[in-house]
């Protein structure tokens, strides 16, 4: 058995239960290796199931061990009542964060004297081993390659969709599964939308661009914020730019393990604050990243990480945003290390100038 299995048993005896139900897809993916949707494990202290159709029944075989394979017909959730009566288990954890309403009320009239308990798994995903580094390093360098290239396509009259479009071209030729997320290009004034998915809006000279993109390479993803100028900058774009940089260089140098979340993110916080900004730096600097694009750990002031632990992998992404004149983000996926932090996405910083 693995050692993300052996946690998984662990934690249910930690948690003083009989068995445990992962729904999550994220979650059945780490535990299990399986990457399709629709399925859910069913572990017990002495067997491990994976249940699915029979769509999945192939690449279950081909991607997981250990799971004994269940095969459901007539729905998910009633193989699920089929398999925990046939288990004679009693408390069962549930993934209470992601399971919805009606699921849980359709196990608790079908497991009449069942006991169900909200367990929450995604914290097991923080530390991330040597295998999952590689792939968030190989997705890191497709996102910065496709940086590269996109530089030439930005220029006045191109409109925001068309750069996230080269964008995401750029990361499938290169290898990535998907985009991580929905691909943003925020020119202008739409720079002081943190979350200023791409539109029909034309780019014009003079303008500040932020592009946030990510790529997946083997489920994993990779998180990467760029804002370059399409022309020359004024003074106080520059100026507010290098506010930005200094702070996200400050962040990577006091990212390291055993500090918590709320710590760094204060610090960072405050560099900003002495440069005048502070009420312009609206969201936390950073998040976990690994199978999902925003995971476990978060630097922010809401974080309840209190020790930042080696191979933990985190983003850095101060960012500034006032309205009617535009924003910067610079952002960096990076890994955590008893020494400090290490940078996987390494694409140039320096305000280009197009």
């Amino acid at each position: 058995m693995n050692e993300r299995l052996i946690r998984l048993k662990e934690k249910i005896s930690a948690e003083e239960i009989d068995a445990l139900l992962v729904t999550k897809i994220p979650n059945v993916t780490y535990f299990s290796g399986f990457r399709g949707d629709s399925t859910a494990l069913f572990i017990g202290k002495n067997f491990l199931k994976l249940i699915t159709d029979g769509r999945y029944i192939n690449q279950a075989r081909q991607q997981t061990k250990n799971f004994a394979l269940v095969e459901q017909t007539e729905g998910l959730y009633k193989k699920i009542v089929a398999e925990i009566k046939s288990s004679g288990c009693k408390k069962i954890g549930v993934e209470g964060l992601v399971m919805t309403v009606a699921e849980l009320s359709y196990l608790k009239k079908e497991l009449a004297g069942v006991e169900f308990k909200s367990v929450a798994l995604d914290t097991l995903r923080q530390v991330k081993d040597a295998a999952e580094i590689a792939q968030i390093q190989v997705a890191c360098e497709i996102a910065d390659d496709a940086f590269k290239k996109v530089l030439a396509v930005l220029k006045p009259n191109v409109r925001e969709i068309e750069v996230a479009a080269e964008l995401e071209y750029f990361m499938r030729r290169l290898g990535s599964e998907k985009a991580a997320f929905d691909t943003i290009v925020a020119s202008g004034w739409r720079g002081s939308l943190p979350h200023g998915v791409a539109t029909e809006k034309k780019i014009c000279a003079g303008e500040l661009v932020t592009m946030d993109f990510g790529a997946v390479y083997n489920g994993y993803c990779s998180d990467i914020t760029r804002t370059v100028c399409v022309g020359r900058a004024s003074a106080e774009q520059k100026k507010i730019y290098n506010a930005v940089l200094d702070a996200q260089l400050y962040g990577l140098e006091i990212i390291t393990a055993g500090k918590g979340g709320k710590e760094i993110d204060e610090a960072v916080r405050e560099r900003l604050t002495a440069a005048g900004y502070e009420k312009f730096f609206v969201h936390g600097l950073g998040h976990g990243v690994g199978l999902e694009i925003h995971e476990e750990p978060r630097l922010s002031k809401r974080s309840k990480c209190e020790s930042l632990l080696p191979n933990m992998i985190v983003t850095d992404e101060p960012g500034l945003y006032i309205e009617n004149f535009g924003g910067v983000r610079i952002e960096d996926t990076v890994l955590v290390t008893g020494g400090g932090a290490q940078p996987l996405t390494l694409a140039q910083k320096n305000l280009i100038e197009l």
